[in-house]
């Protein structure tokens, strides 16, 4: 199993914290996106859309985070990343979608390069924008927390809802967006990442020395 990804990519981060979650061992190929790596000819052979991460087992090659995260698992079921029951797996759908497809977009590289270069954003108006964005999700999600948690995102144990919340959670921190108005969602994304430490950017192998 070969893990592309970058160190920082907090699509990727999603992926690596599964793995730990579920003690399964991969290889990484990093692609480093401040420099275009992703965009490789060999690497855009594997994923036409040129993005992070990228999931290769045995020839078959995975993209998108969360088709990754549900194949993950799916053929590799314990623990479970997903409730038992319907309506809660379709709960913690709605929480990845929360940070998926309404957060993470609006914060991610291209997005922001493309603010500043075809907009001609300023930095305080590119933080602003990402603040914006990131807050209005994240106050979503606590209210859900606060409705379904109970230590984790959902329940009582970590869920796919956690796999995508603690790297949204990195990204803000790293921005410097206060995050001080979400205890809940602050309080599960911990210990998640206290339980999957090896996923943390920083102990990737491609992330600067400190």
């Amino acid at each position: 199993m070969i893990l592309h990804g970058y160190w920082r990519s907090g699509a990727a981060y999603r992926v690596r914290i599964a793995l730990a979650l579920k003690g399964i061992g991969y290889r990484q190929v990093n692609h480093d996106l401040r420099t275009g790596g992703q965009a490789d000819p060999a690497y855009a052979a594997l994923n036409p859309q040129r993005l992070v991460p990228a999931l290769d087992v045995d020839g078959l090659v995975l993209t998108q985070s969360v088709a990754i995260l549900e194949w993950l698992d799916e053929r590799y079921p314990e623990p479970p990343l997903m409730p038992a029951d319907a309506d809660g797996r379709a709960i913690v759908r709605s929480m990845v979608a929360t940070i998926v497809t309404d957060v993470h977009p609006l914060h991610n590289l291209r997005t922001l390069d493309a603010l500043r270069r075809d907009f001609g954003g300023s930095e305080d108006q590119v933080g602003a924008w990402m603040a914006h964005w990131m807050q209005d999700g994240f106050a979503a999600i606590e209210a859900l927390i606060a409705r379904h948690g109970d230590g984790f995102a959902y329940g009582d144990r970590p869920t796919l809802a956690d796999c995508v919340t603690v790297p949204a959670l990195y990204s803000a921190m790293r921005f410097g967006v206060d995050i001080g108005a979400y205890p809940r969602l602050v309080a599960a994304a911990a210990r998640t990442a206290a339980l999957a430490q090896a996923a943390h950017p920083d102990r990737q192998p491609d992330a600067p020395a400190p």
